[in-house]
This record gives C-alpha cells, sequence and structure tokens, in this order.
C-alpha cells in the first residue's frame, strides 16, 4: 500500500464508519471516524502504517474518554425548560370571583382557573393579584 492509497483507504473508512452512526445514532462510530480521517493526515504526511494505526487509536480513544462522558452528562441533565403545570407554579394571576379556602376564580396565563387560598382564613377580592403556590388536578392554590 503505497502513500496515496493508504491516505484514501482511511477515509474510506472513515465514511464506512458513518453509515452505522446514522443507522444506530451512536456517537461512538462518529469519534472512530474522526479517529480515521486523523489517520488519513498522518498518511498523507508520510507517517508509515504503524504510526497511522496508533494515530487511529489514539485519537479514537481520546475523543471516547473526552467528549462521551461530557454527552451522558448533558443527556442525564433535566431540561431547563418547564411545561404543563409546572410550568404556572408561582406565576401571578388576577381574582375574578372571590376567592377563600371554599373556591373561586382566578384568570392566569390567559386562562379561567378554579382556585382556592392556601391559608384557610384568607380571602381574595375581585381585581387582587396574588400569587399561584400549587396546582392540584384543574384548581390553583394561591396565597
Amino acid at each position: 500500500m503505497n502513500d496515496i492509497n493508504a491516505w484514501v483507504w482511511w477515509l474510506v473508512a472513515a465514511a464506512a464508519l458513518g453509515i452505522p452512526l446514522v443507522v444506530t445514532a451512536m456517537p461512538e462510530f462518529a469519534m472512530f471516524a474522526v479517529g480515521a480521517v486523523a489517520a488519513a493526515v498522518s498518511a498523507g504526511l508520510g507517517g508509515d502504517v504503524v504510526v497511522q494505526v496508533l494515530v487511529f487509536v489514539v485519537v479514537s480513544v481520546a475523543l471516547i474518554a473526552v467528549v462521551r462522558p461530557i454527552a451522558n452528562r448533558h443527556r442525564s441533565q433535566r431540561p431547563q425548560l418547564v411545561t404543563g403545570i409546572d410550568a404556572l407554579k408561582g406565576k401571578q394571576a388576577v381574582v375574578l370571583e372571590r376567592v377563600d379556602n371554599t373556591g373561586g376564580r382566578i384568570k392566569l396565563a390567559g386562562e379561567v382557573w378554579s382556585a382556592r387560598s392556601l391559608d384557610t382564613g384568607s380571602a381574595y377580592e375581585v381585581g387582587q393579584e396574588v400569587d399561584v403556590v400549587d396546582i392540584e388536578g384543574a384548581t390553583a392554590i394561591i396565597m
């Protein structure tokens, strides 16, 4: 295998490693493909077969050792965007009908919600701004 053929074969190997990456969605194949590209560069610069294989192994292993833990850490993090009823907790609402510990109505995020007060002795009058502390079913708990 001469120098020109060696780098071509490494690029073919890199492209071949891209196929299982697309099919299986395993990022390790991308890291091996980058290792193959690095080996192609070393072949293009005149490195012998031992150097090419060492470059492939070192680059591939280094990428797996560094990138994989970072990717796993990002994958395990909860998304920062809260949705649904969790997004409504802590929001402000306006009282539409008097709210006490037995019930009432508020306007929350553009919608009318049934509500009740967190404290049994508290009551909120029409037009008053309140804070939503929790959602229980279809009822907002306010204070």
